[in-house]
């Protein structure tokens, strides 16, 4: 049942890539490489400043094997294919398509990377295979934006009128595979430390703050950098932890999903209040 799971959960977010690329028009995917140094501030929080804070606190946080394979599992999994649905309103922005495609794109390079340089720092268990985790990321993340795009190439019409739809549909999904995880797997998170679960708060906050500093000065772009930071590619973590062996998947994902929603929705709560008219 579980495999199956994650294979819907996985499948879902291949189609919400897939409509992400039919949405996307060249205009929007090229925002952020036409501004070298937005583009350079959000690659520096979201891949070099997150990997980071997750190598410190593994440092000075005593913490188990699952705790420790979890921080590897958040610092690599950068980039969200929920934001355009997360943020709303702001979520149409040519920045957020852009962040998305252009972290989907990279992730091929630099989630394994991350993997195979800090796996030994974290006893990562030898079965993870970097290489087969980069084909895995590329099959799964890659070839479904490419084919939305030359969806989109192809279709215009259609897809301007149906790919911001099937987003939103998708979107929902997800939030109810996450909802239906807490509930299934819920009971599991009993035997965790609780300094874990702090630990892995704390990364996303960490996460939180970094994309926040580094947004630049719109409001809407440093909301989304920050949220892109700290809700980290679940479909990517889903790979990555579906590599190690025994519950570490189940434990990692449902951890993941409990303190995401403890981050961010006081966030998205408060930058809401903020950006609301008088």
């Amino acid at each position: 049942m579980l495999a199956i799971f994650f294979g819907l959960l996985k499948g879902a977010v291949a189609v919400m890539l897939l409509a992400i690329g039919a949405a996307s028009s060249v205009r929007q995917v090229a925002y952020l490489w036409q501004r070298p140094a937005l583009l350079s501030r959000a690659l520096l929080a979201m891949y070099v400043l997150v990997p980071a804070a997750a190598v410190l606190i593994d440092e000075f946080v005593p913490l188990g094997k699952v705790a420790r394979a979890a921080l590897l599992v958040l610092a690599v999994s950068a980039g969200a294919p929920m934001l355009p649905r997360k943020l709303g309103a702001i979520g149409r922005s040519p920045y957020v398509f852009s962040l998305v495609v252009t972290s989907s794109f990279l992730a091929v390079a630099f989630v394994p990377v991350w993997v195979m340089v800090l796996g030994p720092h974290f006893e990562l268990d030898r079965q993870v295979e970097p290489l087969q985790i980069a084909m895995s990321v590329a099959q799964t993340i890659l070839l479904p934006l490419l084919a939305g795009m030359a969806l989109r190439a192809i279709w215009p019409a259609i897809c301007e009128r149906w790919a911001d739809r099937l987003i939103a549909a998708l979107g929902s999904l997800l939030m109810l595979m996450g909802l239906a995880m807490l509930l299934m797997f819920g009971h599991m998170l009993l035997d965790v430390p609780p300094r874990s679960f702090v630990a892995m708060t704390g990364l996303l906050l960490i996460a939180l703050v970094i994309g926040h500093l580094l947004g630049g000065p719109d409001p809407h772009e440093r909301t989304a950098l920050a949220i892109t930071c700290s809700t980290r590619h679940v479909g990517l973590a889903v790979l990555v932890a579906a590599s190690m062996p025994g519950p570490y998947a189940v434990l990692l994902i449902t951890a993941y999903l409990l303190c995401s929603l403890i981050v961010t929705v006081p966030y998205l709560m408060w930058r809401r209040r903020s950006a609301a008219p008088g």
